[in-house]
């Protein structure tokens, strides 16, 4: 589990904050269980990387407020919209005994080990995290789905997956597709023929020479031919023309 020092503050206007983040800090807001919503602070430097995962959001945390320990989790992230930084975090208290709807990121293992991509298959994700409903002191931080041994065709489903104690899906009443094992959707061309294969491809099914050209030759000629009577007709008018008449 992952202990963050957090800071009371009474900032309360846009200038009070803007100062607080130039600061390094990061403000937040804690909420949930029987206790009012209070105002804290953390230093970003302290919860950057696990900021950056993509299991923030399902990650039990203990914030040490003033040596006040308690567990919380992180439910949501406001991000700057130029510079892409971390402006504020919403944490909600866990309460024993207590369930909670979360959203747990789909983690995918072993695919050296998968027969069907091996052979050119394609791990087709349809969902790439699961809403579960989770106890408070059994919350995964994401769900392992192990590819070893799984061929083309295969269909992954929620029943695929064996979930802690008491994890629950919220989507009830059918065995819904985490993934696909799917065939390659682009086939390859093929090989174009070496140049021994392309001469015994022009040549005749007895191996003797194609005589497609040699008939190929005499429309030719014969275009020729025609070309040349045309000439001579024109010749003979042009003739015909300078001739004087006959009184």
């Amino acid at each position: 589990m992952n202990n963050l020092k957090a800071i009371k503050r009474e900032t309360a206007t846009a200038g009070q904050l803007s100062k607080l983040r130039g600061n390094g800090f990061i403000p937040a807001i804690l909420y949930g269980g029987n206790d009012p919503n209070a105002k804290i602070s953390i230093e970003k430097k302290l919860i950057k990387n696990i900021l950056n995962s993509e299991s923030f959001l399902s990650t039990v945390l203990e914030l040490d407020i003033d040596g006040n320990k308690l567990k919380v989790i992180p439910r949501e992230v406001a991000y700057n919209v130029i510079s892409d930084e971390p402006i504020h975090i919403d944490f909600m208290r866990i309460i024993a005994g207590k369930k909670i709807v979360l959203d747990i990121p789909v983690k995918f293992i072993n695919n050296d080990d998968c027969p069907g991509l091996k052979v050119g298959g394609v791990l087709n994700i349809v969902r790439r995290k699961i809403e579960l409903k989770c106890p408070a002191d059994n919350i995964p931080e994401e769900i392992i789905i192990d590819l070893k041994g799984l061929e083309i065709g295969t269909s992954i489903k929620i029943s695929f997956i064996k979930l802690p104690e008491n994890v629950t899906p919220t989507i009830v009443g059918r065995d819904f597709v985490i993934a696909t094992v799917a065939a390659p959707t682009v086939l390859k061309e093929p090989e174009k023929p070496t140049e021994g294969e392309a001469v015994e491809g022009a040549e005749g099914a007895e191996g003797a020479p194609a005589v497609a050209g040699a008939e190929g030759a005499a429309p030719a000629a014969s275009k020729e031919g025609d070309a040349a009577k045309k000439d001579d007709k024109s010749k003979d008018k042009a003739t015909e023309k300078k001739q004087p008449e006959k009184k």
